[in-house]
């Protein structure tokens, strides 16, 4: 990791009031010695959270943005981690396949998505799935997390507030219906194992392959 700078570091503070809560629901999927790819890292501050709280795993990150892979690794080496992480790979979640190895696609155990779908087209949901099934089997999971809409259940007004400030900032974001998300899923070949009410309205759901 040459020329890192820890001026790079950026600070997103909703991943100090949600790290914990999502930490401990990740604390019932994963497995030692495991690895778990992150799609859009963003500044990296949950990537080495998770990567100190779980030290038997290797947390594996990702952006397609340049300025938060310069901020991931830059928490990476501020948290001193630079031994145990690898570099955050450049990855669009869009651009299809993946660019990822054949190596290290032999290495994923769980995919997770923090706090994404709603500020991505809606493409980048269905890319999600379409290219997440090719690294996982029956044993893993792919965990989202972050606001939904639900069918059965009242949205709070916080979150009904959320959404329509998405939109006015781009037409193609807003939260998304749970139910619409799980038809994408299972079209996939995903199934949904849970989901779980999370702080702040928020939902972790977890989908394995049937």
């Amino acid at each position: 990791m040459d020329n890192i700078n820890p001026d790079y570091r950026l600070n997103f503070p909703a991943t100090r009031r949600n790290r914990d809560s999502i930490a401990a629901v990740l604390s019932n999927y994963i497995s030692p010695n495991s690895l778990l790819l992150e799609i859009a890292s963003g500044s990296g501050e949950h990537g080495v959270f998770f990567q100190k709280k779980f030290p038997s795993i290797t947390w594996q990150t990702s952006d397609p943005k340049l300025v938060h892979r310069k901020s991931i690794n830059s928490w990476i080496m501020h948290e001193g981690l630079y031994s145990k992480m690898p570099e955050p790979l450049d990855l669009d979640v869009e651009i299809c396949p993946w660019s990822i190895t054949n190596r290290l696609a032999a290495l994923i155990k769980g995919i997770v998505c923090i706090n994404m779908i709603h500020i991505s087209p809606w493409s980048c949901t269905r890319s999600l799935f379409e290219e997440s099934k090719k690294y996982l089997d029956q044993c893993n999971f792919l965990m989202l997390y972050g606001p939904f809409l639900r069918k059965e259940k009242q949205t709070s007004e916080s979150n009904l507030n959320f959404d329509q400030s998405l939109k006015i900032q781009n037409p193609l974001w807003g939260l998304r219906n749970l139910e619409k998300v799980n038809d994408i899923a299972f079209k996939n070949g995903f199934k949904l194992d849970n989901v779980i009410d999370m702080p702040a309205n928020n939902l972790s759901v977890i989908y394995r392959l049937k």
